[in-house]
């Protein structure tokens, strides 16, 4: 379950204060962004995760490096370039991460990190968070990280890592993260890829909990 350090970095992180990334670099990562805080994947509430910001996206920029928001910025209906980093190196094993810009990385930078070093493919990585997908996460058979397992941690990445060798993630290109209440990661060569992998999720999240629902109903 969710603790009050929810969305807090974990990490030793190297950073340095840079200009922000062009916006027009930045449009279609954005735009994305949007859709997924508009469906409630990316946000801040009050009564959820102790009032932290939840969700963040990630995009490829060349080799292991990538652009993800801020750390923190969940609960912006709009984000604007400042609200982006950019991740230099990433070293799950060594719970270590260099970035640069005009804010500090996403609390999850290791998990994209680690994402990205595993599959070359993966250009995008979307982090939500849906208490629909993460709790039909076992009847929609996804690959799921050890529920003793905090976000943001070596040990995530080291799950990543597992998953990656010990189930079809690569091909699914979506786990559940079963120690980080709600939270759903998905990845692919392009952004509309990836969101496509979430989109289909929780379609079929809301149609299990449909079906459930009309179950109890005709036993009432």
């Amino acid at each position: 379950m969710s603790k009050p350090s929810e969305g807090v970095i974990k990490f030793q992180l190297d950073f340095t204060p840079a200009p922000a990334l062009p916006a027009a670099e930045l449009a279609e990562l954005n735009a994305w962004r949007k859709i997924m805080f508009q469906l409630d994947l990316i946000g801040q509430q009050p009564d959820r995760y102790a009032g932290y910001g939840f969700g963040n996206i990630s995009r490829r920029l060349r080799g292991e490096r990538f652009v993800i928001s801020g750390t923190q910025t969940g609960g912006l209906p709009n984000l604007l370039a400042e609200h982006y980093a950019v991740v230099l190196a990433c070293m799950p094993h060594l719970n270590r991460l260099t970035a640069q810009g005009p804010i500090k990385p996403s609390a999850e930078s290791l998990t994209h990190g680690a994402v990205y070093a595993l599959d070359e493919t993966a250009n995008w990585v979307m982090h939500a968070h849906s208490p629909h997908i993460w709790r039909h996460a076992a009847a929609l058979n996804l690959p799921t990280t050890h529920p003793e397992v905090p976000y943001g941690s070596v040990e995530m990445a080291a799950e990543v890592e597992r998953l990656f060798a010990e189930t079809p993630v690569k091909e699914t290109r979506i786990f559940s993260m079963g120690g980080h209440e709600d939270g759903i990661v998905t990845f692919g060569p392009s952004a509309l890829a990836a969101g496509q992998v979430m989109l289909t999720a929780l379609a079929r999240a809301y149609q299990l909990g449909m079906i459930s629902l009309q179950g109890a109903g005709a036993e009432g």
